[in-house]
């Protein structure tokens, strides 16, 4: 009988050895699964930390710049507009040129574009540095989104990513206040700016280590950019200036005419193109047009929350920013956890109950908030808070990944620039749109409640000329006439959140009657 001997003492067998390779190549792809994972969610972080960062630090940059409450409304806003005009673009170049490289450019760029802010000194200056973060902004977004569609095929996995993805970009947003307040109770403004670069430049040195990757060859569509840039900054401008000179005004009617041109030749030179910017096709499916409306609104709604909270808790209640940074932790903090959730259990329930039930909630949590008055207390409204968090964490991962399931992750760079496209529109739009109703609010319900509180007419037009410049002059007004912009100032709130209730209503008819609810059946078979 033969034996097969033994191997020498210490030597491995050839299983053996084959064995260990095999672990030590999956723990190898494990660790670089973590790092891309981690990289792209910092990404994600940094985005979304300036616009809360940049909106609790609205009021020191008034009081500080005299910048009127129209003026305001620009700081938010010229970010997410460079961020919409440019991020489907963006998911090109990156396809073109490497995603991981072009998500470093926007690294570095939202660094010097902190910068810029940081060493700012007017409005402009804090204008221009916003615009060159969303340059930035418009390059990490798509392309983290993209990297991780690449680095993750599995749909299941991929959805997993997905949410961990949104769930950052919470965190991001719950930081931002948090740290802006903390900075502008020891520093000046220009300081909080300083947050986005530091946490951009750890960004780097993780992503450094991700593995490169491209899309299927494509080519930069400079008409369709062009033509996407007018037109999305046009209607901003409409939106945003509309509300002091009037919708109706001569300059505003120009600027409506050239947004709806603008983009209604932005759709035809995508269907007609070879190698279009977005893909108009893709919207032949009832779902996917729906997904990006919802896409939109979710954002609309999200962001436009954080401005009117901000500016009712520091203009009406006199809060400082670290203190209504606290209290909108029951808003962002629930988010993050909710966002989280609903990606893990979305599998089981599909995309339409968790974005019909969070729009319901969400408009039903702003209509709730219309109860405010400049005396509310906060332990009355944090539930409400707290309930629109969870309703944005509900729509969060859902609309996010519901677009990129619905496409082969060859196509994922386009996928996400479509949805990045969208949600920051809503961004923009939710910033700009409401930010100019509540300025609007403010000065046309100012002369009404200055008389409702006795204010002697004689007084009016110095209050509103300090009111509508922002030169904080009634800062130290005897009680009555704070009282009265108080009241003002809370009648725009109100406003707000009565079209943050109403578009969310008809988001979650939307998602209840268009959006699929199958997560990942077109994967595998979309080209």
């Amino acid at each position: 009988m033969t034996t097969t001997p033994s191997p020498a003492p210490g030597r491995l067998r050839p299983t053996d050895r084959h064995t260990d390779v095999r672990r030590s190549s999956d723990q190898s792809s494990r660790l670089a699964a973590a790092i891309t994972l981690i990289a792209m969610c910092l990404g994600a972080m940094t985005t979304f930390l300036l616009i809360t960062a940049s909106v609790s630090a609205m009021s020191a940059i008034q009081d500080d710049l005299h910048v009127s409450p129209t003026g305001l409304v620009w700081i938010p806003s010229a970010y997410a507009l460079l961020v919409a005009c440019l991020v489907m673009s963006a998911g090109t170049v990156g396809n073109l040129y490497g995603r991981k490289r072009t998500f470093l450019t926007g690294a570095a760029i939202m660094i010097v574009g902190s910068l810029t802010v940081y060493a700012a000194h007017s409005v402009g200056g804090v204008i221009a540095g916003q615009l060159v973060s969303g340059l930035g902004g418009a390059l990490i977004l798509p392309n983290s989104l993209a990297i991780l569609g690449a680095a993750f095929p599995d749909p299941h996995r991929r959805t997993e990513v997905v949410t961990a993805w949104a769930a950052s970009s919470g965190i991001g947003l719950a930081a931002g206040p948090l740290i802006a307040g903390t900075l502008l109770d020891h520093f000046h403004w220009n300081t909080v700016f300083l947050s986005t670069a530091v946490l951009a430049l750890v960004t780097m040195a993780v992503a450094a280590f991700v593995t490169e990757s491209r899309g299927p060859d494509g080519r930069l569509d400079i008409p369709g950019q062009i033509l996407a840039v007018v037109g999305i900054a046009a209607l901003v401008y409409a939106l945003i200036e509309g509300g002091h000179d009037g919708y109706t005004s001569p300059s505003i009617l120009t600027a409506w005419i050239i947004a709806v041109a603008a983009l209604c030749g932005f759709v035809l030179v995508e269907r007609a193109g070879r190698t279009p910017m977005l893909d108009m096709t893709l919207f032949r499916s009832a779902s996917f047009s729906a997904v990006m409306f919802v896409g939109a609104v979710s954002l609309f709604g999200f962001t436009g929350m954080a401005i009117l909270s901000v500016l009712f808790y520091e203009r009406v209640q006199q809060l400082s920013a670290l203190d209504v940074g606290w209290r909108l932790l029951a808003f962002f903090g629930v988010y993050v956890v909710v966002a989280y959730a609903a990606g893990r259990v979305i599998r089981r329930t599909g995309f339409k109950l968790p974005l019909t039930l969070g729009f319901l909630l969400g408009a039903g949590a702003a209509a709730g908030l219309t109860t405010l008055d400049p005396t509310t207390p906060y332990a009355r409204v944090w539930w409400l808070y707290a309930l629109f968090g969870a309703a944005s964490g509900m729509v969060a991962a859902p609309s996010t990944a519901a677009a990129l399931v619905s496409v082969s992750h060859e196509r994922a760079g386009m996928a996400s620039g479509a949805v990045n496209t969208f949600r920051q529109i809503g961004s923009v739009t939710g910033s700009s749109l409401l930010g100019a109703l509540l300025a609007s609010r403010l000065q046309s319900q100012l002369p009404t409640q200055l008389g409702a509180h006795h204010v002697p007419r004689a007084a009016w037009p110095a209050i509103e000329h300090a009111v509508s410049t922002g030169s904080g002059a009634h800062r130290a007004a005897p009680p009555n006439v704070s009282a009265a912009i108080g009241d003002a100032f809370t009648s725009g709130v109100h406003s707000g959140m009565t079209v943050i209730a109403a578009v969310f209503l008809c988001a979650a008819l939307t998602s209840a009657l268009l959006v699929h609810n199958r997560p990942h059946h077109t994967t595998a078979t979309t080209n």
